[in-house]
């Protein structure tokens, strides 16, 4: 069997080789290659130890030096390069106490999560696969290497990342394993945020973000993402829906582009309906006011989980507005709607919409996806007619204003907001003589 790798990474390895060492491209890089997917890295394991390693390359960076890595850097590219090494005790769930420098190859792949990802590849040896994962490749199995217990009391965020995999993958997990999540779930509480928002947001933006069924089955979600598991538990016995609140929002994360806002608002857009369930006199489940309530759940979640302030501000906004139509919408209200919504989310709101249509009741689909295209169709005429939408696109600013006597203070953003408003209704009005002859109407 004969690999494609980077000549990069082959000379690397062409160096330890010379001078008396073993070195393989070890891990996700391998599993990747015999699947014909490209690497995102290609990491290399060597029983050369730390110092030997820096002592073959001209530019070497003391990345992991306790671990035994070295990243070894040619053409400005970064290569980690890594000691055999044997783990020892974890004693918090996510590190080990100490790490043993070992010249046993199998010993190095025995201490790693998948069997998938426990493979080691050179041209001169060919491919080192001693615990099965060419096989569990070929079957489409996510398997622990060894004891799946034992795995996953050393690091407990394997146990996301095995969703993760299987997500991104289509692989279904092996029973050992899937049992050994659901008695170990509860030490995910021992692993930081941004770890779990690292697996979580890679899980989404696979093809297959659904899986998030396994991880609430197995009791991840009930650590990490307590406010899903609610979700799941909400019916929807409501003629324009089909499934309950959660598998709703599996569905509709299927329906929408792979990109991370736009996933995670889906998988947020609904999360404030357990909140504002109601039930009418006829038993029809009601959710009125869910995006107001979900945009505050969904603030809370996104800072729980550390993510930046820019991805929490859209989703935030797009689990606002989600819902936001009108039964025979006009360009005035869609005007209106891309200024609540922000010129800049405005397509991504249409994407929301479109796939929260496509996750309910099939018999509504043609009446609500032919008023969102009529949205669509106003969008793009007020964007070729350059109507103004915004503060930015009004004919005057605020130093006309002062320039026209109005004193500098809040009484300019006041008449600035009321001139917009005007403007959204009638956009021919948006010029600047005529808007400064409104100032003292204002």
């Amino acid at each position: 069997m004969h690999l494609q790798i980077p000549e990069n990474a082959k000379q690397i390895i062409h160096t330890l080789h010379t001078a008396g060492y073993q070195a393989y491209v070890v891990g996700g890089c391998v599993r990747d290659a015999l699947l014909g997917r490209e690497a995102a890295d290609w990491d290399i394991t060597t029983s050369a130890l730390p110092w030997q390693v820096k002592g073959l390359f001209r530019r070497t960076l003391d990345t992991g030096l306790r671990h035994g890595t070295v990243t070894v850097m040619l053409d400005r590219e970064g290569f980690e390069v890594t000691t055999y090494r044997i783990d020892g005790e974890y004693e918090d769930g996510r590190h080990p106490k100490e790490v043993q420098f070992t010249p046993c190859l199998t010993e190095d792949l025995r201490r790693r999560d998948f069997t998938i990802n426990a493979m080691a590849y050179n041209d001169k040896d060919g491919l080192v696969d001693v615990f099965g994962g060419q096989e569990d490749l070929r079957n489409g199995v996510i398997r622990c290497v060894g004891n799946a217990r034992e795995r996953f009391s050393e690091d407990a965020l394997r146990i996301l990342r095995a969703v993760r995999f299987s997500a991104q993958l289509n692989f279904q997990i092996e029973e050992e394993t899937r049992q050994a999540m659901e008695e170990l779930a509860g030490n995910l509480k021992k692993i930081s945020a941004e770890r779990v928002q690292t697996e979580l947001v890679k899980l989404l933006i696979s093809p297959h973000p659904e899986t998030l069924r396994t991880a609430y089955e197995t009791g991840i979600t009930a650590v990490v993402l307590p406010e899903f598991d609610s979700c799941m538990e909400m019916p929807q016995q409501n003629p324009y829906h089909c499934y309950s609140v959660g598998e709703h929002t599996l569905v509709a994360l299927t329906k929408i582009r792979a990109d991370k806002v736009l996933r995670l608002a889906m998988l947020l857009h609904d999360i404030g309906k357990p909140l504002t369930h109601t039930i009418d006199s006829k038993g029809t489940d009601h959710f009125y006011g869910h995006g107001p309530e979900g945009e505050k759940l969904a603030s809370q979640i996104l800072h729980r989980l550390k993510f930046d302030n820019e991805t929490i501000r859209q989703v935030r906004k797009l689990v606002l507005y989600h819902d936001e139509r009108q039964k025979a919408p006009t360009a005035r209200w869609v005007r209106r709607a891309i200024c609540r919504i922000g010129s800049d989310l405005f397509s991504s709101y249409l994407e929301v919409r479109r796939a929260d249509i496509l996750a309910q009741n099939p018999i509504y689909w043609e009446e609500n996806l032919k008023n969102l295209e009529c949205v669509e169709k106003l969008y793009q005429q007020i964007l070729e007619e350059e109507n103004c939408i915004s503060r930015k696109d009004l004919a005057v600013s605020g130093k006309d204003l002062i320039e026209a006597g109005v004193e500098p203070g809040k009484q300019v953003g006041v008449i600035l907001a009321e001139l917009l408003e005007l403007v959204i209704d009638y956009p021919e009005y948006n010029e600047k003589e005529y808007l400064l002859k409104q100032i003292k109407r204002v």
